[in-house]
């Protein structure tokens, strides 16, 4: 199952999250998880929330440049190694994970979000191994 992310770029100047954070509010988008990456000319904030195509809507005709990503949302037991399984899942078919973040920690789980470089075929090993994936829909 994939989720979808917001991604958005930002100019890396004042209150410019600060106004992306505004309209996703007004819109009645929640933020379930984010990720804020930066260079010295703009910052790239990732956006998990409970209405991404509400979001990604908003924020263009607000004027921001944004996109839709299909991601996957996984639930890890909080033991040693339990990334590490899942990441070896992933590059011994040789696929990239082009990033990744944490999303939440609760109880004995903990949940990340990664992008793969082969979403299609990460989604079927996935399913062929019974690694279980959510979607945004499930976070609320």
């Amino acid at each position: 199952m994939l989720a979808k992310q917001i991604s958005v770029f930002i100019e890396n100047r004042k209150g410019r999250l600060g106004a992306v954070l505004d309209v996703l509010k007004d819109n009645e988008v929640n933020i379930l998880s984010l990720s804020l990456a930066d260079t010295t000319e703009y910052g790239l904030l990732r956006v998990i929330s409970d209405n991404a195509e509400t979001g990604k809507k908003a924020l263009s005709n607000a004027g921001f440049s944004s996109m839709l990503t299909e991601v996957f949302i996984i639930q890890l037991p909080h033991t040693p190694g339990a990334l590490q399984t899942i990441l070896r899942v992933i590059s011994d078919e040789e696929i990239n994970v082009e990033y990744m973040y944490g999303l939440s920690i609760a109880g004995e789980e903990a949940s990340i979000v990664v992008k793969t470089s082969d979403t299609k075929r990460v989604e079927e090993i996935f399913a062929r191994r019974g690694i279980v994936t959510l979607s945004e829909k499930e976070l609320v």
